[in-house]
């Protein structure tokens, strides 16, 4: 379950990490009472559950109501990388002195947590350690093991924290370790945490967490009432409420490789392959979503499958990854070709297949002489292709 930026304020808000103060609004006037009270300069930011709105223009600073007006009908309208604003959050202007970058993950391929930091904040991390890795620092803490304050201390002294106190840092490191523990989340991101004040003024100078990303795993749900307040009926993701709608289980992600696969295990191996192909490439290419088809999967069931991942504007190419036991690959196969007759058009799909049927499958998909379909004889051969592939799109078009 991903937050809304507003949302994941609070989470951090409870934990009594500093943020500016801020109001969420759904209309101009709404905008235009939230500037007034929290006074001027103040900055309007589109929520939509996707990075890189600054660059797509849904971040404004506003200097007068008037300002504040104008942005949020320039914002409002907006649809951000597929994804519809239907609301802002107009929030104090801070006077930032210096960025940060801080963030605690799943590591799904060391299995633990993962505390990443970095003096560059304000921009993507994944730019920064392709230019400077020497200026990420990464601590994994294991599930037996926890994150303490002396810890925290030491990942604040690391990061380089020179022109922020290191121990309101540590602290701040430490409530973003109970924020993730405490409400079962994924991922706990702000990017930046600023140190704010004025510059000739030690004493006004602190940090605050300026923006805020925070993902919750939703099997965890049972466990917090208190997640009813984040429930988005309204702005349900289309893409699984269509996959909903026909028993799969998908989940909508941010990447350029729309990823098909039987069985969670398998499909959770792809993502990652995808996500290690876009590492080694250099190109920073992800997987756009988690679909599992499940055993026995009809030829009909691919083929809605493969219609809706093809429907996410964001999705270059398709990797289906499909290990024949109850599931017929024969019938895989033919879900693979209806799909395509009944598209406009389709885009590169990379197949693997393996076990039941397997030859069966490939042998249809060889005679249908589709030249967008590719098939590959491993995991990471097609992983690498589907990669290579949606980076040469992008780059086209460029």
């Amino acid at each position: 379950m991903d937050l809304y930026e507003y949302q994941a304020r609070e989470l951090l808000d409870e934990q009594g990490i500093p943020t500016p103060r801020a109001i969420f609004a759904q209309n101009s006037h709404e905008v235009a009472e939230a500037a007034d009270a929290l006074g001027y300069p103040c900055v309007v930011k589109a929520q939509v559950k996707i990075g890189h709105r600054g660059q797509a223009g849904g971040v404004k600073l506003a200097r007068t109501r008037d300002e504040a007006v104008l942005a949020a009908e320039q914002i409002l309208p907006m649809t951000i990388h597929g994804h519809k604003v239907h609301g802002v959050l107009v929030a104090e202007a801070k006077n930032i002195l210096h960025e940060y970058y801080v963030s605690i993950s799943v590591d799904r391929s060391s299995r633990d947590f993962d505390v990443l930091a970095t003096a560059n904040g304000g921009t993507e991390v994944e730019e920064i350690a392709k230019e400077h890795p020497e200026a990420v620092k990464r601590l994994h803490i294991t599930s037996l093991e926890d994150f303490d304050i002396e810890a925290a201390r030491r990942m604040a002294n690391a990061i380089g924290f020179y022109h922020a106190d290191v121990e309101q840092a540590a602290q701040i490191l430490l409530k973003m370790w109970r924020c993730f523990k405490d409400n079962d989340a994924t991922l706990v991101e702000i990017n930046p945490l600023a140190k704010i004040g004025d510059p000739d003024d030690e004493s006004s100078k602190s940090l605050c967490a300026l923006d805020a990303k925070i993902s919750l795993d939703g099997n965890a749900a049972f466990r917090h009432d208190g997640w009813r307040r984040f429930e988005d009926p309204v702005h349900e993701d289309p893409f699984e409420r269509r996959a909903n709608e026909h028993g799969l289980h998908y989940v909508h992600l941010h990447g350029e490789v729309g990823v098909i696969g039987n069985g969670a295990g398998l499909v959770m191996s792809s993502l990652d392959a995808v996500s290690g192909a876009g590492e080694d490439q250099g190109t920073g290419i992800k997987p756009a979503n988690f679909l599992d088809i499940g055993g026995g999967a009809s030829a009909e069931v691919m083929k809605e499958s493969l219609q809706i991942v093809l429907s996410d504007p964001q999705v270059e190419s398709v990797f289906i990854n499909v290990y024949g036991g109850i599931t017929s690959c024969e019938q895989v196969a033919e879900g693979i070709l209806e799909a395509i007759d009944v598209l406009e058009g389709s885009k590169p799909i990379v197949v693997r297949f393996d076990g039941n049927a397997a030859a069966e499958g490939l042998r249809i998909l060889a005679e249908s002489r589709n030249p967008n379909i590719h098939v590959c004889t491993t995991m990471e051969e097609a992983a690498q292709l589907a990669a290579r592939i949606a980076a040469d799109v992008k780059e086209g078009q460029a």
